[in-house]
């Protein structure tokens, strides 16, 4: 049997427990191994009912609206990944060229971030471990690091997309005196910020985004109080799915940055932030409950805020000269130049709520880093340390775009599609391990997702990687061009859909006929 593939049991919850081969395993038994949180910064849950000692291990305990708001944070945390700039960008296209046609997909999408977010959240409560530990243990050294390798190159342009709107932000707010380079720079000291706030504990963290959250929520509520979209409108593009061939790369993009790669990883190990006894079945299942309130609570918000950004460029500029060029850099002014000023000019509502929107998404993603690096590499390193590094993989590439592609809104427009790209491709990287391990009574015990939620979720993945391999082969064929490079491009294609094969390969169950001793005997 494979190292990979055993298992012990945990003697006092009979669940089948990981157990790890060589030098991993050791430095488990002499818990050294890298962790998500310290036990003295995790949020204490146990203990708030005073019949805690008597209730069944195997029964969940009932709702507590105190015990929901000691779980509410890590689904918020995640949600930011559903307003960072590049969505914030596809939800502007999306309204100026689709109008209100396309918000029933809107949702529909966001349904599908859910249910994956929620697999994700799953697999960190019942393991205690997060996506990238897993991984570390369940896979082969070389496939282990070919998929830490796509989740650090997801997350590099990620933040770049989110740093580079942070700066966008920041010229404006400015009134162009601070260039998009000097706003990268500033947007990088959000790293110590973060190590800053994470001294005073994991709920104040969590208030720091709930702050930035709620600024986003009143910029984009305001300017949809503004521009007063039509309300029959947009409860029938919700209502009433619509797609046209005008409208299918609007379409393609809603539903392809709804994974953000990383964010499974961090949803994983956030859930993880809270104390959970998982001896006990019953204490797991409360939590797989309060997780699943919160994050759809926080995942509706973003609905709304990304409702509200698409409405206010349908109404403004679909069927206008303008919405074939719009942007994030460009997006403010085209809004002032139609609505003029008022209290507060509405560029500079639109700034605060692309800053909020930057801000949130760069400190998550160091958080994301971080658990991505120590998962699959098992470093213990400071965390300052840890920080730095991961903020220095995405800020200097960010910094030198930044330098590069100030002088034109067109370059940056289309640097945007190629981070697009580069995302798309690294999505079934996450979702894949992800299905395999829920999946896998070794690794979840009773808690396995039954099949149909697991045909829900391949559909669900099948799909966005559909649409995300639609994507790519739309934006090769129109950018590819010559021999050399085709060639190239055909190679590395080659290569990725082996690796994709090989990923799915490992989550087929085969009947134990098939095993090869039975093989043999059959000969």
């Amino acid at each position: 049997m494979a190292p990979e593939n055993l298992r012990k049991i945990d003697p006092e919850d009979g669940r089948k427990q990981p157990l790890l081969a060589g030098s991993a395993g050791e430095e488990e038994a002499d818990g050294e191994e890298e962790m998500a949180y310290d036990p003295t910064e995790k949020v204490h849950i146990v203990g708030i009912s005073e019949n805690d000692a008597a209730e069944s291990d195997s029964k969940k305990p009932p709702f507590s609206w105190k015990k929901l708001w000691l779980f509410t944070g890590p689904g918020f945390l995640m949600s930011i990944a559903f307003l960072d700039p590049g969505n914030l960008e596809g939800d502007l296209q999306a309204g100026a060229i689709a109008g209100y046609s396309l918000l029933w997909l809107l949702m529909w999408a966001t349904a599908m971030g859910l249910l994956i977010q929620l697999l994700a959240a799953r697999l960190g409560v019942v393991t205690g471990r997060h996506l990238a530990e897993l991984c570390r243990q369940e896979y082969p050294t070389w496939a282990r690091l070919l998929l830490w390798v796509m989740a650090e190159v997801a997350l590099i342009g990620a933040d770049i997309q989110e740093v580079i709107g942070s700066a966008i932000a920041i010229k404006i707010l400015s009134h162009g005196v601070l260039p998009l380079w000097s706003g990268v720079l500033i947007t990088a000291s959000d790293c110590f910020i973060f190590l800053f706030l994470e001294n005073y504990g994991v709920r104040k963290l969590e208030a720091v985004f709930a702050v930035l959250i709620a600024t986003m929520a009143l910029a984009f509520a305001w300017m949809f109080g503004e521009t007063k979209p039509s309300g029959i409108e947009l409860l029938l593009g919700i209502l009433i799915p619509k797609l046209s061939s005008k409208t299918i790369q609007q379409a393609v993009g809603v539903v392809g940055c709804i994974i953000m790669p990383h964010n499974v990883f961090l949803h994983s190990a956030l859930v993880q932030s809270r104390d959970i006894d998982l001896k006990r079945t019953g204490r797991v299942k409360e939590a797989l409950s309060y997780y699943s309130i919160e994050s759809t609570t926080a995942l509706v918000l973003s609905f709304i805020i990304n409702l509200f950004v698409t409405t206010v460029f349908a109404k403004s500029f679909y069927g206008t000269p303008e919405a074939e060029s719009i942007g994030l850099v460009n997006a403010g002014y085209y809004l002032q130049e139609k609505y003029g000023g008022g209290v507060i000019p509405i560029l500079y509502i639109w700034a605060i709520g692309l800053l909020a929107a930057g801000q949130s998404s760069t400190i998550t993603g160091t958080y994301a880093g971080q658990f991505i690096m120590g998962g699959f590499l098992n470093l213990r390193l400071k965390k300052w340390l840890r920080a730095l590094i991961t903020r220095s993989c995405a800020i200097i590439p960010t910094i030198i775009v930044a330098v590069v592609f100030d002088t034109s809104d067109d370059m940056l427009d289309l640097l945007n599609e190629w981070l697009n790209v580069l995302q798309s491709i690294q999505v079934p990287f996450a979702l894949i391990p992800l299905l395999w391990l829920v999946s896998k009574e070794e690794i979840m015990g009773v808690f396995k997702i039954g099949p149909i939620l697991k045909m829900a979720a391949w559909t669900v993945a099948v799909l966005v990687i559909g649409i995300n391999g639609y994507l790519l082969v739309d934006f090769f064929l129109s950018e590819v061009n010559g021999m050399l490079f085709g060639s190239v491009i055909c190679i590395f294609t080659a290569a990725y859909v082996a690796f994709i094969l090989y990923l799915v390969s490992r989550g087929i169950s085969f009947p134990s006929w098939f095993s090869p001793s039975n093989q043999r005997m059959l000969r």
